[in-house]
């Protein structure tokens, strides 16, 4: 049996940080099969799954603040690039939770994680990538380095400019750091993956699509207003990430 819509989400946003060998277990062939509608069970992506020490505690207590299944495709839209539903979830609720189920057990991965952090929470893993993460603290110690990661970390929108075989050329957001506040600059080229040897994450590309981007790889498809809503995520969590750093 294939994956079902929640579990492929899941699978094509988790599978760069996956196969770069940054996130949840040596899975990438299970991740990679869901993705593209190849035969994977259930059982085998909801196992990959809850083995990601980043991603898992959000989706499940997202599922649960809301009520629906941690694997959802409503859940995973709502935490990878943001939705109406993030929107219902109760932020500092969803923080303390973290830091009561999840920061004791993970030690130094959650060491940021803590009451001060609570301000900032949102759910959504631009949270997890400016707030939880270490590298907006490097910023003023390695600003290349630290920005290299926070952009290959979140998940960003790109628009297509030229499809090859196995590339894509995007026009992609970028942060940029002022020696006090992270902003997203214009839009910059790049090129990106979107096959794997199962198939392809983004299916006919075309020109002028919209596609989310994680770790150099377009993961999705994203409709106009997917995109916008990513966008606003993106911002809002960068106001809140800004005001912990002006401190």
């Amino acid at each position: 049996m294939t994956a079902t819509a929640g579990e492929r989400l899941f699978a094509r946003y988790a599978h760069a940080p996956n196969s770069l060998g940054y996130c949840g277990p040596a899975a990438a062939s299970v991740l990679r099969a869901a993705a593209c509608g190849r035969p994977a069970t259930s059982h085998e992506v909801g196992r990959v799954a809850r083995q990601f020490s980043g991603a898992w505690p959000y989706q499940q207590l997202i599922g649960e603040l809301v009520g629906l299944d941690p694997l959802s495709e409503e859940v995973g839209r709502a935490y990878w690039t943001g939705s109406a539903l993030t929107e219902t979830v109760d932020s500092r609720r969803l923080g303390e939770l973290l830091i009561e189920r999840f920061a004791p057990q993970a030690g130094h991965y959650w060491s940021h994680l803590t009451p001060e952090l609570l301000p900032e929470v949102t759910a959504t893993h631009a949270f997890h990538v400016l707030g939880v993460y270490p590298w907006t603290r490097l910023l003023p110690v390695d600003a290349e380095a630290a920005l290299s990661v926070l952009d290959g970390c979140r998940i960003r929108v790109g628009e297509i400019q030229a499809v090859r075989a196995d590339r894509l050329t995007v026009a992609a957001d970028a942060l940029t750091w002022d020696g006090v506040r992270l902003a997203l600059a214009p839009a910059r080229t790049e090129e990106v993956a979107f096959t794997v040897e199962e198939g392809a994450f983004v299916d006919g590309p075309q020109v002028g699509d919209l596609v989310a981007v994680h770790w150099g790889f377009a993961c999705d498809r994203l409709s106009p207003d997917q995109a916008a809503t990513l966008l606003r995520q993106t911002e809002h969590q960068l106001d809140l990430t800004n005001a912990r750093l002006t401190r």
